[in-house]
C-alpha cells in the first residue's frame, strides 16, 4: 500500500476523515463547520481533511446553487487552511482552474462524472499534489485501474480512490462491497463516500459500518449544521451534531 502524505497525515497508515459542506455557502457556515469538525476529530484522534466546493459545475438544474466561484471560494478555503491548520481538498471541473487551485489546496479531487476525462486527470497529476479520484457511477471497479495508470504516467504514488456507489436503475445507487478489495489491490488508499452513496442521511451510519468492516482507509462525508436548509445535497448530508456517533461506531469496527 502506498502511503499518501498530506501535511502530517499518512493516509493508508492511519484512518482519515474527509468532511465538510457540499458547497461553500458563505464564509461563516464554512469556517464554523471546519472548526467544529476539527474539534471533534481532535478529541477522537482521527486525522481530518476539510472538504468544500467553490463551484458545483455538474448540477442537474440551471437554477441550482453552484457556489461563490473560484476566487472567493479559494479565499475562504485558504483562510480555513491557514487559521485552523487543516489540510484542504476541493474538486475541479475544468483543467484551466487547476494551477490556481493547486496554490491553496493539499489534495485535488476529480468528481465522479469526470473520472474518465484524461486531460483533466493529467493536468491534476502534473501539480505533484495527491489526486483523489471518485469512481464514476457508470464504471466498474476494475476499470479504475485505467484511471490509476493515467496518473501514474505522470507521477506514481500520490493517488486516492473513492467509492461512491454504482447506478442501479434510474436515480438510485447501490454499493457493491466487492469493489473495496478490487480497488485496494491497485496499491492505493481507498476512501468511502458515505453520503453520496446513501443518497439519504438516515442510511449513512449503516453504509459506514459496512464499509469499515469491508476494509477502507478513510471516510468521505458531506456535513452541514442544518442539512434541511443547505443549498446543495441537503438530503444526503450528515447533520453536524450526528457526526460524533457515526465516527465512534466506525472506530469500534476498525479497532477489531
Amino acid at each position: 500500500m502506498n502511503i499518501i502524505r498530506v501535511s502530517n497525515i499518512k493516509i493508508g497508515e492511519e484512518f482519515v476523515l474527509i468532511a465538510g459542506p457540499c458547497v461553500i455557502e458563505n464564509e461563516e457556515i464554512t469556517y464554523d463547520t471546519a472548526l467544529r469538525i476539527k474539534s471533534l476529530t481532535g478529541r477522537l484522534k482521527i486525522p481530518f481533511i476539510f472538504k468544500a466546493s467553490y463551484d458545483k459545475a455538474n448540477r442537474s438544474s440551471i437554477d441550482s446553487y453552484r457556489g461563490p466561484g473560484i476566487k472567493e471560494g479559494l479565499r475562504i478555503l485558504g483562510k480555513i487552511k491557514n487559521e485552523l491548520d487543516i489540510p484542504i481538498i476541493t474538486d475541479v471541473h475544468c483543467k484551466t482552474e487547476i494551477d490556481e487551485v493547486a496554490k491553496v489546496v493539499d489534495i485535488i479531487q476529480i468528481p465522479a462524472f469526470l473520472c474518465r476525462q484524461t486531460d483533466l486527470i493529467i493536468e491534476a497529476a502534473k501539480t505533484g499534489l495527491p489526486v483523489n479520484i471518485k469512481k464514476g457511477q457508470f464504471i466498474s471497479p476494475q476499470d479504475m485501474r485505467h484511471v490509476v495508470q493515467k496518473i501514474e504516467s505522470i507521477e506514481k504514488g500520490k493517488i486516492l480512490l473513492t467509492e461512491r456507489g454504482t447506478f442501479f436503475g434510474y436515480n438510485n445507487l447501490v454499493v457493491d462491497f466487492r469493489s473495496f478489495p478490487i480497488m485496494r489491490e491497485f496499491g492505493y488508499p481507498l476512501i468511502f463516500d458515505a453520503t453520496h452513496s446513501s443518497q439519504d442521511r438516515k442510511f449513512v451510519p449503516y453504509l459506514t459500518r459496512a464499509a469499515c468492516a469491508s476494509g477502507i482507509d478513510g471516510l468521505f462525508m458531506e456535513v452541514h449544521p442544518e442539512p434541511e436548509n443547505a443549498l446543495s445535497d441537503g438530503q444526503s448530508m450528515v447533520r453536524l451534531d450526528s457526526l460524533e456517533e457515526i465516527l465512534n461506531q466506525a472506530k469500534k469496527i476498525l479497532a477489531k
